[in-house]
């Protein structure tokens, strides 16, 4: 084999590595924490916004509810393994990602909830809002599958919708009781 194409395929062989270090370093723990916050937080905030028709308490809930699921979260990617025997790369870099996506996937669909209930309709619009943020974060996490996990894009999409419609209909129904 000629050198040029010996250092090409070294090259190949070696982005592709640095490639799946990317992926279990940072997409996968991001990627759990995303559907973790943004489909674990639904049933609590949907259920607070139909229990108390109050934005203000709704925002409470799911603030703590999207917080203290980052914490949970990044602690159990943290704590899962240390990376020696899986390859993962460092727990407290994983960790922190899954942890701020986690906190993150739930917060999106909280902040509608920041809108003040002296506003004209501020509970139709927040939760308007928040389902819209719903189902762009759900279709952000079906891409981010697609792009990096290699799953067909109507599959993703439909694992997440369907996880992501149930426990939000869990939410609003135990909160309609």
């Amino acid at each position: 084999m000629p050198a040029a194409l010996s250092a090409t395929a070294a090259s190949d062989v070696g982005a592709a590595e640095r490639h799946r270090a990317f992926v279990l370093q940072y997409v996968q723990p991001a990627l759990a924490g995303l559907i973790d916050g943004s489909v674990s937080t639904l049933a609590p905030i949907f259920a607070a916004a139909f229990a108390t028709h109050s934005n203000g308490a709704t925002f409470l809930v799911g603030l703590a509810a999207s917080v203290g699921a980052g914490i949970s979260m990044g602690f159990t990617e943290a704590l899962s393994d240390d990376g020696q025997v899986t390859g993962r790369g460092s727990p407290t870099i994983r960790g922190a990602v899954c942890g701020v996506a986690t906190a993150l996937g739930g917060l999106g669909h909280t902040l509608p909830y920041a809108i003040p209930d002296s506003w004209p309709n501020a509970f139709l619009l927040a939760t308007g809002l928040a389902v819209a943020v719903v189902v762009l974060e759900l279709l952000a996490i079906s891409a981010i599958r697609t792009r990096y996990m290699a799953t067909p894009f109507w599959r993703a999409s439909l694992q997440v919708v369907l996880g992501g419609v149930l426990v939000l209909l869990a939410g609003v129904f135990i909160g309609s009781a």
